[in-house]
């Protein structure tokens, strides 16, 4: 993978219209385009500023490849935030919105570079392992759309026409990260553009920069949901026999609010109660037909009763942990017999419900 250090006059870097941390409905457009999407969703602000107060860091060199399309140019694969701010602090007048603070930081500015430290690489293909790991496993992490847009992109440049498991593998070992994150990120990409191509089933305000991608890539960790959505990791293709209906219908689960409120969050708490839901026949109908919660739903798949035993297990064993340690205690704390006490009244809480429960048939 060979480089050549240069530094490179801003009028001969573009920005990459192609990058993956654009919006899809930004990608194939203009710099016009992706400048203004720059200054209103990405901090260039604040960048300008502090180029403009410190001047450019030359150890954040962009790296670039030759413009295939205008000799002389380059195209800027990865530090198209860092040329955006070096660009208008040169000429605020490339800008569409944010004037009046281009304006200010200009005013300000005891630096505007124009030749910028670049590595020149040869391809962009030969840029994309350095960027994952970078960006993936590294301390530069991207958000996870970016991500799984990424290497989409590098499963489509190096593993092209590689079975789907093996080049998962190969990307994992070659960014160094784990196959089956990386198998769960490309069929989350997968099902996320489904929906976008549905135009996110008309859910107000859902759109390609307010989507959790999260949402998928946690919920294919789980068996039920993967059943539900019709994903199998098992096949080559495993999106190949997806349910459409249930993709729609989760999708609205997660984003579709009323009040200010989905039916389901999608943190671990909401896939745990959604994938036991999604299994159970009579709590799926309560759920999806009769307007029950998420909780009240839950309650009809029976993993109640085994999160109650298993809350008590864990506090049996917690308070036996304490009985223990209480002989070796040199100082009790402040308000312990309250708690002691807390503990007590919650126990005969529980036993008296219990109680209540066992002889609610009694007619006397």
């Amino acid at each position: 993978m060979s480089q050549e250090y240069r530094k490179i006059n801003i009028k001969d870097l573009k920005l990459d219209i192609f990058n993956p941390r654009l919006p899809k409905s930004k990608q194939g457009k203009d710099e016009a385009l992706i400048i203004e999407y720059m200054l209103l969703e990405a901090a260039t602000l604040e960048l300008m500023m502090a180029i403009g107060e410190n001047d450019y860091f030359a150890g954040e060199q962009l790296l670039v490849v030759p413009d295939k399309e205008e000799d002389g140019k380059f195209i800027v694969v990865e530090g198209n935030r860092r040329l955006t701010a070096v660009k208008l602090l040169s000429n605020p007048d490339l800008a569409k919105v944010k004037k009046e603070s281009l304006k200010k930081i200009n005013a300000e500015a005891d630096y505007k570079p124009t030749d910028i430290p670049c590595l020149v690489f040869e391809e962009k293909e030969s840029i994309l392992k350095y960027l994952g790991f970078r960006h993936i496993t590294g301390i530069k992490s991207w958000r996870l759309l970016e991500k799984a847009r990424y290497l989409n992109d590098l499963k489509e440049q190096e593993f092209k026409g590689v079975n789907f498991g093996q080049a998962c593998r190969d990307i994992a070992k070659m960014i160094g990260s784990s196959s089956s994150y990386i198998r769960r990120l490309l069929t989350g990409l997968t099902l996320y553009r489904k929906v976008e191509d549905e135009g996110f089933y008309q859910i107000d305000g859902l759109n390609d920069t307010k989507f959790h991608l999260n949402y998928f890539v946690d919920a294919l960790n789980k068996q039920h949901l993967r059943n539900f959505i019709g994903v199998d990791f098992n096949e080559d293709k495993p999106v190949e026999k997806l349910n459409p209906k249930n993709l729609k219908a989760i999708t609205h689960w997660w984003f579709e609010k009323t009040e200010g409120q989905p039916r389901v969050l999608g943190d671990s708490k909401g896939l745990k109660k959604l994938d036991a839901v999604v299994s159970n026949e009579v709590a799926l109908k309560a759920f999806s037909e009769e307007g029950a919660t998420i909780d009240e739903a839950f309650d009809l798949t029976g993993q109640i009763d085994v999160l109650f035993r298993k809350e008590i297990d864990k506090s049996l064993a917690a308070l036996t942990r304490a009985d223990i340690y209480s002989t070796k205690v040199k100082d009790f704390y402040t308000g312990m017999y309250d708690d002691l006490k807390t503990l007590r009244e919650i126990a005969l809480k529980i036993r008296n419900y219990q109680r209540q429960r066992e002889n609610q048939d009694d007619d006397f």
